[in-house]
């Protein structure tokens, strides 16, 4: 059996799902059936955007209500 890689998504991707997830027109169950990719990972991408958003906005990166 030969060795068993993960799939890599770029950016461009990752974004693009991301973005679509934000607008909420779908579940991430439909998205992630749309584009082939476990909702996890979708997931994921969203607790990551809405991490480095309240640093950003702690740190003064950027202003925010929190």
């Amino acid at each position: 059996m030969g060795k068993v890689t993960r799939k890599q998504y770029s950016g461009e991707f990752k974004s693009r799902v991301t973005l679509e997830a934000i607008r909420g027109e779908q579940t991430l169950a439909e998205l992630a059936s749309k584009h082939g990719v476990h909702q996890t990972k979708i997931g994921q991408l969203l607790v990551e955007r809405d991490f480095l958003r309240d640093a950003s906005v702690r740190l003064g990166v950027i202003k925010g209500d929190k």
